[in-house]
């Protein structure tokens, strides 16, 4: 199930509405309007290293990559968007835009051709040889590298910007989200001492779950809401841990990005076999999470940092 929805376990990972009430500065919808984008020749370096070169700012665009229907939206690029990849969900005005594929990497390249697009953004959910396949159609395909930290999200947003002559307000709106960054920060001086967390991605198998490991963003978020990820001490991005290591662990709290894909509750997580003994089932410290706010590398990202610090550190947010 896992495959389905994300397309990895070893390289990719794609895929609550949150359990947790969202935070009172989560990212906002896009505006209905948005400033006329600029005009005039367009040469950037892709996650490939290739130049790509356009006349003019994109203005039919197909969209991948949820995490790129996202960005084109925040950035104020959603009119610009003619198709988007089958699990774009977010906004919610992303439902009315044509749907080219893209389950197990099978895309309808017919539609696309049909969409008549003046850019393809991909991102590393696509193999290289797929993006030559399409750029042997004639189509004009960026690459957009996933980034590994919050900073190498923003950069994103300023290469699509870019790419679709969205660049007026950008600044401004990058800001706007560094400062709710900087305020989870400063809410979280002077920790005594750090939670240990469990992220569990997949527990198909209850006894060796799948977790986030060193380097990726999940683990990251993690780390920057004040928490140390279990997942850090394995080898590997996305890894099993069994349930007997899980034990000998004993996490303070565990996440459950599996909540909203998989349908995996609090109650499901007690009644598994051996569970039972962790330390964060006894105390109730087992929470939901989306998933979509960490493994999507957008602007959402923030609204997942935030929520991950007030589910570890609730006492800091009271207000």
């Amino acid at each position: 199930m896992l495959l389905q929805r994300r397309m990895i376990i070893g390289t990719l990972i794609l895929i609550l509405a949150a359990l947790v009430s969202a935070c009172a500065q989560a990212t906002p919808e896009p505006q209905a309007t948005a400033p006329e984008p600029t005009a005039g020749p367009v040469e950037l370096i892709d996650g490939l290293g290739r130049e790509i070169t356009l006349p003019q700012p994109a203005q039919r665009v197909v969209s991948l990559a949820p995490s790129n229907t996202e960005i084109l939206f925040f950035i104020g690029a959603g009119g610009q968007v003619v198709g988007r990849d089958a699990f774009s969900d977010y906004p919610a005005e992303a439902a009315s835009i044509p749907d080219v594929g893209g389950g197990f990497g099978e895309y309808d390249v017919e539609k696309i051709v049909s969409l008549k697009p003046d850019l393809l953004l991909a991102s590393q959910l696509m193999p290289a040889e797929q993006v030559k396949a399409l750029e042997d159609l004639g189509l004009k395909v960026y690459y957009l590298s996933n980034p590994t930290d919050l900073e190498g999200m923003f950069e994103n947003l300023r290469l699509v910007a870019k790419l679709t002559g969205r660049t007026a307000g950008l600044e401004e709106k990058i800001q706007g989200l560094e400062a709710r960054i900087q305020a989870v920060q400063e809410k979280l001086v002077d920790l005594p001492e750090r939670v240990s967390v469990f992220y569990e991605l997949d527990a198909t198998d209850p006894n060796a779950p799948w977790t986030a490991g060193k380097g990726t963003f999940v683990s990251n978020l993690i780390a920057m809401a004040g928490g140390d990820n279990l997942g850090d001490q394995l080898e590997g991005e996305w890894v099993q841990l069994s349930i007997e290591k899980l034990v000998e662990q004993d996490p303070d709290i565990i996440l459950l990005g599996d909540a909203v894909w998989g349908g995996i509750t609090v109650e499901s997580v007690a009644a598994r076999s051996g569970w039972g003994e962790l330390r964060a089932v006894k105390e109730s410290r087992v929470y939901p999470f989306d998933d979509n706010l960490a493994s999507r590398p957008g602007p959402r990202m923030v609204d997942g940092l935030e929520t991950l610090a007030k589910l570890l550190y609730p006492e800091r947010f009271e207000e």
